[in-house]
């Protein structure tokens, strides 16, 4: 199997100028409107759909990254009396209060895609040191490995955020600090976002880092399956956090009804077939078949965490202690 994890990636940093000269030559009918969409630095869109969208209905596409989800929103809210789009695609249900608090959003924002949060580890290395591999978050705080893990700040990763919620679900309002304290004091790395800690930091993808243990998706192993059909990396399925992503029309955008569409677009079930592939992520819509690899290598939570938290009422408190202790 081809490397496809690394070709999102290459994807996700040139989407934006395909996104304009697909849909700037692509289309059969005449431009009539325009929209942007603000996304998260992860999100890909497939662009053969995207020409096909605007031949259909005569709306040029255009894509602005904006940061990981933390700081995509953060973004959105600081400009919302002038948006710098028409819609959002990437608002997971770790920030979507921040987003109601603001009101930023007009109307209600549209479940596009779910994934569950977990620590991916590299296989290779564990065998290569003769070391067993972590089963457990609470693993992560042993000696053995201390100094192997690399995670994503809270603040500005959807990922991080859902890890941070993780771990008060998993060891209680008067646990988790106590939890994070452990992980400090056994030289965790905190990446601004998943990109970083992914690519860079990691070793199981690029092979280049120096961090064996990552906190990514659990779908993730489905794209570092080598050519002997296995795949490098594996995930520690305790302790992960279901993450849904969101799209909704910005207030105050310059083109609410076009924006719609799109999000319309978003839902339809040709779209929801490309998430696995390009975006690694679970489709909203049940009916979506799943690649073949994924029964194997992509295996959804069977008990996700978190679930009862209210992030809402609690973010601010938990951002704080984690701060105070990580000093970040």
């Amino acid at each position: 199997m081809q490397n496809a994890f690394k070709k999102i990636a290459i994807a996700a940093g040139i989407a934006s100028m395909a996104v304009a000269s697909l849909t700037g030559c692509a289309a059969a009918e005449p431009i009539n409107h325009e929209i942007t969409v603000v996304t998260h630095d992860s999100a890909v869109f497939d662009e053969t759909l995207l020409a096909k969208f605007t031949k259909e209905t005569g709306i040029k596409v255009t894509q602005v990254k904006a940061g990981d989800a933390g700081a995509m929103t953060n973004k959105l809210v600081l400009t919302k009396d002038a948006p710098i789009g028409d819609l959002f695609y990437g608002i997971d249900n770790t920030f979507a209060s921040v987003a109601d608090e603001n009101k930023i959003v007009d109307g209600q924002m549209t479940a596009i895609d779910f994934g569950d949060v977990c620590f991916n580890y590299d296989k290779t290395w564990f065998s290569t040191h003769e070391q067993a591999a972590p089963t457990s978050i609470s693993d992560l705080t042993k000696p053995e490995f201390k100094g192997l893990t690399v995670v994503t700040n809270p603040a500005t990763s959807s990922p991080g955020m859902a890890f941070l919620a993780a771990t008060v679900s998993v060891f209680g309002n008067s646990g988790y600090q106590q939890y994070w304290r452990a992980l400090a004091a056994n030289d965790v790395k905190v990446a601004a976002g998943w990109e970083d800690a992914y690519f860079t930091d990691f070793s199981g993808s690029s092979g280049a880092g120096d961090y064996p243990i990552v906190l990514s998706y659990s779908s993730s192993p489905a794209f570092e399956v080598r050519d002997n059909g296995e795949s490098q990396t594996e995930s520690i399925m305790d302790g992960c956090f279901r993450q849904t992503e969101y799209a909704g029309v910005l207030a105050n955008a310059k083109n609410p009804s076009d924006a719609a569409k799109f999000i319309e677009f978003l839902t339809s079930t040709e779209f929801q077939a490309t998430l696995p592939d390009t975006m690694y992520v679970y489709p909203a819509v049940d009916s979506v078949a799943l690649p073949e690899a994924w029964s194997t290598w992509a295996p959804a939570a069977s008990a996700p965490v978190g679930g009862e938290l209210d992030i809402a009422a609690n973010r601010k408190t938990w951002l704080e202690n984690w701060s105070a202790i990580l000093g970040e």
